[in-house]
C-alpha cells in the first residue's frame, strides 16, 4: 500500500495511506449524484412553475445551480479542509505533498486543472494519471503539488488500550495530567504505527517531545516504548480520579 508521510502539529511524521483510484472515483460519483438529485428537484419545480413572473426566478435558480456545480470542488475543499461531501464519506482528503494542509493556491490550481483532467482528455486522462503515478496524483495534483490520503479515523481516548486496571495503581509520572486528550491520542497513534511499520524513529521522536513537554527524563532501565505506554497509563489514571 502506497503511503505518504504527514507531519503532525508535534512535528512527528506519521505514514498515511494514499487514496487509490477507486476511492477517488467513488467520491466523485457521490458528489455528482448529489447534484443530479438537486437537478431533478429543480426540474420538478420548473415544471410546476409556469407563470411569466416566475421565469426570472427559475432562470436565477438554475444560474445559481450552474455556478455551484462549476465551483463546488474548489469551494468545498477550501471550506471543508480538503474534502467534498463524497471525499468526507469515503474518508479521503486533499493534502500538500509536504504533509501539511493544502494552500488556497494549491486548491485553485487542482480545481483549474479539472478541465485538463476530465474534459479535454475525455474523462480518462486524470484517471490514467492517478493509476500510474507513485502518489496517486491526477495532472492537477502534480501541478499543484497535492495528493489525496485516506483519513485514518482518529482513535478516541476511550478506545486506547492502555487503561490502568488496578485501583491502587500509583502513577510513575505525577505530571502526566499536563497532557491533553489529543496528546494521548497521538501517543497511541504513534505506538500503533510503530507496531504496523516497525519504525522506531517515531517512538524516539515522540518520547523526546513528551519528556520535554513534561520536563522529565526517561528513567534508567525503561525504554522509550515503555515510557510512552506508562505516560498514557498515568494520564488515564490521574484524569479518571478528577472526572
Amino acid at each position: 500500500m502506497e503511503t505518504i508521510q504527514v507531519n503532525t502539529s508535534q512535528h512527528v511524521a506519521i505514514d498515511y495511506p494514499v487514496a487509490g483510484l477507486g476511492e477517488r472515483v467513488a467520491a466523485r460519483l457521490i458528489d455528482l449524484g448529489a447534484f443530479i438529485v438537486v437537478a431533478i428537484l429543480l426540474m420538478v419545480l420548473t415544471a410546476l412553475t409556469g407563470s411569466a413572473q416566475s421565469k426570472i426566478l427559475v432562470i436565477s435558480i438554475w444560474s445559481i445551480y450552474g455556478a455551484c456545480f462549476v465551483f463546488y470542488d474548489l469551494i468545498s475543499e477550501i471550506f471543508m479542509n480538503g474534502q467534498s461531501i463524497g471525499k468526507k464519506l469515503l474518508k479521503i482528503k486533499v493534502i500538500s505533498l509536504n504533509g501539511g494542509q493544502a494552500s488556497l493556491g494549491q486548491y485553485f490550481i487542482r480545481w483549474l486543472f479539472r478541465l485538463v483532467d476530465f474534459t479535454l482528455t475525455a474523462q480518462v486522462g486524470g484517471l490514467i494519471c492517478v493509476a500510474i503515478t507513485e502518489n496517486k496524483q491526477r495532472i492537477g495534483d502534480i501541478v499543484a503539488g497535492t495528493t489525496l490520503i485516506k483519513t485514518v479515523a482518529r482513535t478516541g481516548f476511550n478506545h486506547i488500550a492502555f487503561h490502568p486496571v488496578e485501583e491502587e495503581y500509583t502513577p510513575v509520572f505525577a505530571y502526566a495530567d499536563q497532557l491533553t486528550d489529543r496528546d494521548a491520542e497521538l501517543i497511541h497513534e504513534v505506538i500503533s504505527t510503530f507496531y504496523r511499520t516497525n519504525n522506531a524513529d517515531l517512538i524516539y521522536a515522540m518520547s523526546a517531545r513528551i519528556s520535554t513537554h513534561l520536563a522529565i527524563k526517561v528513567p534508567v532501565g525503561m525504554n522509550e516504548l515503555e515510557f510512552l505506554k506508562t505516560v498514557i497509563k498515568d494520564y488515564r489514571h490521574i484524569t479518571s480520579k478528577t472526572d
